[in-house]
């Protein structure tokens, strides 16, 4: 599933598109794309065009495009990628397959000799139809401080009254790690308070938003922590350690594009990430730790796997007995 790298590639990728853009037309394809949206296909399409996007914004794995009110309405285009979701973008290219929504919306610029630019289409792809649109109501956010990161918009100008509502659909989602508004420290004292493995708590939107399997494998490494140490035994120099560690993992994939394994995590024009290549402990079992050259291992974890170097994170002594 996408995590945070991810998305904000593909959000930073539709930025200069989508920003200040006003949809032209609406197609669905596919119904089930819209299992988070309130209302049919029509309903959809009704409201959302003629609509200007104000920008592409991004809490955790979860982004969103405020639309223009409707009415005194503030509201949202939510875009839940799911497990195999793309957002594509160009002009004039070949029908993609899996296919579900497109959009076809008008960029406010114009070239370097004052044409306006032509539209461009967005097409929402899914093969596994796990993510969705929808156009969802915003509320303010519990803070006060901005919603998510909006990238190069100016999210000063006061009129920009979106910057601090966020979608209902998204609203539990806790901030992510590269939020300028995380507080670690509120972090720290919820991590501490849960008697689960530490891994748990990262996965865990509600408390700390953007890391999936691939990045909290790759932290716990770096912060040499077993995946099963329990959160509330950790001392908070330690929690704020394996903070500081998240963040370095996110933005060094976020360097390289996010990690892909195959063709279903791609950026707005089809391009794969390339962060896999540095990758020192998800997916290489068997392979030497970079650290201390023992081998890998890949165990079980809640339906799924936890990779780790038995040295460098070995395991709490409840689970060695």
């Amino acid at each position: 599933m996408p995590e945070l790298p991810e998305v904000e590639v593909v959000r930073a990728g539709l930025e200069p598109a989508v920003t200040g853009a006003r949809v032209l037309a609406v197609q669905v394809h596919d119904e089930r794309a819209l299992t988070r949206h309130d209302g049919p296909a029509e309903d959809f399409a009704h409201r959302l065009t003629g609509r200007t996007i104000a920008a592409a914004v991004r809490r955790g794995k979860f982004m969103w495009f405020p639309l223009d009110p409707d009415g005194d309405r503030p509201e949202a285009l939510v875009a839940h990628l799911g497990m195999s979701g793309q957002i594509l973008l160009g002009r004039d290219r070949p029908a993609a397959r899996h296919r579900r929504i497109v959009l076809d919306v008008q960029p406010p610029g114009t070239d370097r000799d004052g044409v306006r630019e032509a539209p461009v289409q967005l097409e929402f792809v899914d093969q596994r139809t796990f993510g969705s649109m929808a156009i969802d109501r915003m509320l303010p956010t519990v803070d006060g401080a901005a919603a998510g990161h909006a990238g190069q918009v100016d999210t000063t100008d006061p009129r920009a009254d979106w910057r601090r509502r966020i979608p209902f659909q998204v609203s539990h989602i806790a901030r992510d790690p590269l939020d300028p508004a995380f507080d670690d420290d509120r972090f720290t004292a919820a991590a501490r308070k849960r008697s689960s493995g530490i891994k748990r708590v990262l996965l865990d939107q509600g408390v700390i938003s953007g890391i999936g399997n691939i990045y909290a494998d790759e932290s716990l490494w770096a912060a040499r922590l077993h995946f099963d140490r329990p959160a509330d035994r950790l001392p908070r120099a330690t929690l704020h350690q394996l903070l500081d560690e998240v963040r370095a993992v996110l933005r060094r994939a976020l360097e390289d594009g996010g990690t892909s394994f195959d063709a279903q995590y791609v950026n707005v024009n089809g391009q794969s990430g390339y962060f896999s290549q540095r990758l020192a402990v998800y997916g290489q079992q068997g392979e030497p730790c970079p650290r201390c050259g023992t081998a890998i291992v890949r165990e079980a974890f809640m339906n799924r796997s936890s990779h780790r170097c038995p040295v460098c994170q070995p395991a709490p002594r409840q689970r060695r007995r």
